[in-house]
């Protein structure tokens, strides 16, 4: 499973890179703007940063939701950096641009997915990624992970190549159960990360292994 960190912090961002785990980086527009980051050019400017400290797939979202001006969006965050992938919100004129997209060899990752209907429309118009957001279902009393693995046992059987990208993580768990119901991808922040590295008895081995060595 590939990890990717969902942030638009180029500090956070550099961390996870450091690990020599990351694969590659989401963003979105409230990232971006609760990192003080504001207007069309600012903006094209941050994603170029990203593309040049993360060597891997970086989704940049479209701001747009009519058809026409999304392809126009699109192509310009596109010709940003070759491994930009745009992201395209689960909607009729957005299904539509991937299709587009698709057929003029622009990658794509749809986001704001919340049902397998919308994964198997998604697939179908030629998405790369595929965004369900995991944490917000579980928010509804529904479980995000089920939908993953109802998404993974669907893909599988249709032989789709869309990948999936479980987003919206909340903690290091959902990162486990979204690999073992086979997530292609996981988006999170940095924290839900480092978490994966926690356990109590490795704290407690390794003190014991240093208070030994003392002793040697």
């Amino acid at each position: 499973m590939k990890f990717f960190i969902d942030t638009a912090n180029l500090a956070h961002i550099k961390e996870a890179n450091d690990l020599g785990i990351l694969d590659g980086v989401t963003t979105n527009p409230s990232l971006m703007a609760k990192e003080g980051i504001k207007g069309n050019e600012a903006i094209l400017n941050h994603y170029k940063t990203i593309c040049e400290l993360v060597d891997g797939d970086i989704s940049a979202e479209v701001l747009s939701v009519t058809y026409d001006e999304i392809i126009a969006e699109g192509k310009i965050l596109a010709a940003i950096h070759p491994n930009i992938v745009v992201k395209v919100p689960m909607i009729k004129d957005g299904i539509k641009a991937i299709k587009w997209f698709t057929d003029n060899g622009i990658r794509t990752n749809c986001t704001l997915v919340f049902s397998a209907g919308q994964a198997i429309l998604a697939a179908k118009a030629g998405a790369t990624y595929l965004s369900p957001f995991i944490g917000r279902l579980d928010d509804t009393n529904w479980d995000g992970v089920d939908l993953i693995a109802q998404i993974a046992n669907i893909y599988a059987i249709q032989g789709f190549e869309t990948q999936i990208l479980a987003a919206s993580i909340r903690n290091p768990l959902h990162i486990v159960k979204c690999a073992e119901a086979g997530a292609d991808v996981c988006t999170c922040p940095l924290n839900s990360i480092l978490g994966l590295l926690k356990h109590p008895l490795t704290d407690i081995g390794l003190a014991q292994f240093i208070e030994d060595a003392k002793k040697m």
